[in-house]
């Protein structure tokens, strides 16, 4: 059996990658992404046909530039594996980055002697002036034929040729052709572009090559909230863990008992009664009864508060009334989230114990002087709980992953609200940060419920 938790275990970063990537490949297709709705909130600030950069009126008022800062952001600069590895954290991507046009000597500014410190640039085609993103600091660029011969720090006290090279601070550098610029261009505009090559320049490139990604803990920008996504996540997961935790105690806490009862009480009124209670609030979806509560409770009847999971003083609060405020807060969502739990894991609990209370092993253990209880408790109730403990692994995703509905009621930033505002963003890098971590816990929820069918049941073998 160890073996084949290992094999499980071993499974779980391939499964993850599999996910992902599939996930991040659709992402990349799909309509929305970032850069297009920059390109509609620019159109929507400017006049109609209005353009910017020369770049055409589709681009609204976001110049070339802009565009392609967006494309490094959020990869889409890169074919969709690079991109998925420069996610990943396995590929390194482009950080700082600072770039200059080789402007033809005729139509070029020589630099000035004080900018670069005692020699004159006679043509420009062949060296151009940087502004290190970052720093600020200026580098002149040296190109020969069709490469980059030298990048050096501009240093006014010493002769060009014993300025310090950039690449010993480890900064890199690359020459782009006009045509390579042209490429892009016409892939970005789907081939359909008023544009030449002859309106393009070839340019240098600094940048430094950085490796990060969710492997080094990053999981990118989000595009829509403007903050890292790991910092979206960690911020979500204790109101997640909050609910989910509670939802569990409740839930288990109370289905069992009422579960037990029913099956030791069937067909007396506890049984009938407790049946059409828990039915009844199955029937109820759990945001429209947290909308009936909000409205009659809340509003109508003031009694418990309408939104949020804390008041607006709350940090002025003393402990006991930080405590007494949450208590407050989490009474309606809290009803709402365990209302749907409550039949099925009663109706569980009670079939399987009412089967094997008719089971022979029970008859045979009360005919041998067992007490009733204890044939109830130590044999037929670790049966019953086997079907229930099967799902038990699963209750990670659960408290993680909130009600999207029920938050969206109660105005509770959660976890599910959060991959909701991902998906309708839509908002690539935190789908996936939020997939990453679901598709994570969903698998080691399944090794976990296997782990817990085997505890109670020691006749279950994997292999």
């Amino acid at each position: 059996m160890k073996v084949y938790f290992l094999r499980r275990l071993l499974l779980v970063p391939l499964t993850v990658l599999g996910v992902t990537f599939l996930v991040f490949a659709i992402t990349r297709v799909m309509p929305g992404s970032p850069l297009e709705r920059e390109l509609q909130a620019a159109a929507a600030g400017t006049s109609e046909g209005g353009g910017g950069g020369g770049s055409g009126s589709q681009n609204g008022a976001l110049s070339e530039e802009q565009i392609e800062a967006f494309e490094r952001e959020y990869l889409y600069d890169k074919n969709v594996v690079v991109a998925y590895m420069t996610w990943l954290g396995l590929y390194p991507r482009e950080r700082l980055y600072s770039d200059a046009e080789f402007k033809p000597a005729k139509q070029g500014d020589q630099l000035s002697e004080e900018t670069i410190g005692g020699s004159i640039v006679k043509d420009p085609s062949k060296q151009v002036l940087v502004s290190l993103a970052g720093t600020g600091r200026p580098v002149v660029v040296q190109k020969e034929g069709g490469e980059i011969e030298w990048v050096r720090y501009v240093d006014k006290s010493k002769p060009m040729a014993d300025w310090q090279d950039i690449t010993e601070d480890r900064w890199e550098y690359r020459y782009e052709t006009a045509e390579e610029r042209f490429a892009v261009h016409k892939e970005r505009e789907d081939g359909e572009t008023n544009r030449t090559v002859e309106n393009y320049l070839p340019r240098a490139v600094i940048y430094k090559s950085r490796v990060s990604g969710l492997l080094q803990g990053d999981m990118g920008m989000s595009s829509v909230y403007g903050e890292p996504v790991l910092d979206l996540i960690k911020s979500r997961m204790p109101v997640a863990l909050y609910f989910g935790i509670l939802t569990t105690i409740l839930t288990y806490g109370v289905c069992l008992p009422l579960g037990i009862l029913k099956a030791i009480k069937h067909r007396t009124p506890i049984d009938n009664l407790s049946s059409v209670l828990i039915f009844f609030g199955y029937a109820i979806p759990g945001f429209a009864l947290g909308a009936l509560m909000l409205v009659y409770l809340g509003a109508y009847k003031p009694i418990f508060p309408m939104v949020g999971l804390v008041s607006q003083d709350f940090d002025s609060m003393s402990a006991m009334g930080k405590i007494k405020d949450l208590a407050w807060h989490t009474v309606l969502p809290l009803i709402s989230y365990v209302i749907g739990s409550f039949a099925w894991m009663t109706m569980m609990m009670k079939n399987n114990l009412m089967d094997n209370l008719a089971a022979d092993y029970v008859r045979t253990a009360v005919a041998k002087g067992v007490s009733f209880n204890r044939a109830v408790f130590r044999h037929a109730f670790r049966n019953s709980f086997i079907p229930i403990a099967t799902s038990l692994g699963q209750l990670i995703t659960l408290i993680v992953s909130g009600s999207l509905l029920i938050e969206t009621v109660f105005d509770i930033q959660g976890f599910g609200l959060l991959q909701f505002r991902a998906i309708t963003g839509p908002d690539q890098m935190l789908i996936m940060g939020t997939l990453t971590v679901a598709s994570f816990l969903m698998v080691m929820g399944n090794i976990l419920s296997d782990i817990i069918v085997a505890l109670i049941d020691p006749r279950v073998k994997f292999h």
